[in-house]
């Protein structure tokens, strides 16, 4: 209960006031009420406010409370105590092994860099290399905590690390790729000049054949790399628009397969089936795989293009050719890149490097998939599944 000082001066005044009220002749009723008035706002005042209760507060942050904070998060997270883990998450567990806790964390990591950053007792961060695998690459961050805890995280930077690798690749092969045909033109380009009087028309009309050849492989190597920039920056962006893939595949495997090429083209389609695609995209993907076909098969001999369902929600378009075939060891890289498995019959037959590689991202953007079998003295055959449209059903 709160206690009360009656305020006896105030009380007193009020008396005094009633009297004088009385003598002026007002009536005594009014001077009772008044008082009453008086005397209870004075009470009223004197009580003291409640005393406000301190709010219950849980506890301070324990073993268990920061084990269940941080249990779920991407990052691997290490909570040690005198640098002994004393809290590993699910994803520190995964990296390190669930035997970490409880021992000495620079015995758990095991790496100079990270223990050179432990036994400097402040907060801070380190690079590390090869923590769970040789080539991985940990950004491992310190933050000190009271009583002798410490919060460690590890932020995994092998993926920045393998994308700045692979544009540095990109850009070190696509410059080579364009240097190799620009050299040829300017010396024959040279050449031409310098001995444009004394140089035989037959010698002349070779030199200017390569130079047409070398400004045509020129052309198609820059088309390839602005279609496979464009295809990249829409990998994210799911196609709408509703195709006849049967006619559209048709179409682009006889336009891949015109000239004296026509005959030796063998298409077959089961049914029409609808998808939902880019036009232009997946155009370029059947004439890639096609004029692949025709490329590398060998001469003379069909190249097959079939469409048929797999299942009830896909459908699955296959090319297939006659040829040499590849060595098992080359076909998990053929998608990569300008990688080629016999570079100079490559750039004989005009390739670029990019075809395969910007079929794999067209199937991947239209959420499909892409595989290739090949057996050496056989042939090849690429096989490219698509989801199918399917038509709502109404009642």
């Amino acid at each position: 209960m709160s206690e009360r000082s009656f305020p006896w001066p105030g009380f007193a005044v009020a008396v005094v006031a009633c009297i004088f009220l009385a003598i002026l002749g007002v009536d005594l009723v009014y001077v009772g009420v008044l008082f009453l008035v008086w005397t209870g706002s004075l009470h009223l005042v004197s009580a003291r406010p409640p005393e406000n209760k301190p709010v219950a507060t849980g506890p301070a942050f324990t073993r268990d409370n920061m084990a269940d904070l941080f249990e779920h998060s991407e990052t691997p997270v290490v909570i040690t105590e005198r640098d002994r883990v004393i809290v590993a998450n699910l994803a520190a567990r995964k990296l390190l092994g669930g035997h970490i806790v409880g021992q000495d964390v620079r015995m758990a990591l095991r790496q100079p860099e990270a223990i050179r950053l432990l036994a400097r007792k402040a907060d801070g961060g380190a690079v590390v290399r090869g923590l769970a695998r040789r080539t991985d690459i940990w950004r491992i961050n310190r933050k000190s905590l009271p009583g002798g805890l410490a919060v460690i995280e590890f932020v995994n930077k092998t993926a920045e690390a393998d994308i700045a690798r692979a544009h540095t690749d990109f850009v070190a092969n696509a410059s080579h790729e364009l240097r190799t045909p620009l050299a040829s033109i300017i010396g024959y380009v040279e050449t031409l000049r310098e001995d444009v009087d004394r140089l035989e028309p037959r010698m002349a009309d070779k030199f200017l054949g390569t130079i047409q050849r070398e400004a045509k492989r020129l052309q198609d190597l820059v088309s390839d790399l602005m279609s496979l920039s464009r295809i990249e920056a829409e990998k994210h962006d799911l196609p709408s628009k509703t195709l006849d893939l049967s006619k559209l595949v048709e179409r682009a495997a006889h336009d891949a397969a015109s000239g004296e090429r026509a005959p030796l083209l063998d298409f077959e389609t089961a049914q029409a089936f609808e998808v939902l695609g880019d036009r232009q995209q997946l155009e370029q993907l059947v004439r890639n795989l096609v004029d692949n076909a025709f490329k590398y098969g060998s001469p003379g001999e069909r190249v097959t293009v079939r469409l048929h369902p797999r299942g009830d929600s896909r459908v699955r378009l296959t090319v297939t050719d006659r040829g040499d075939g590849i060595s098992p060891e080359h076909i998990p890289h053929l998608t990569r890149r300008f990688y080629r498995t016999d570079p100079g019959r490559s750039r004989a037959s005009g390739g670029t490097g990019l075809g395969l590689a910007i079929v794999k991202h067209i199937v991947e953007r239209h959420r499909g998939r892409l595989d290739i079998d090949s057996t050496p003295g056989e042939g090849t055959r690429v096989t490219v599944t698509l989801p199918i449209e399917k038509a709502d059903e109404t009642v």
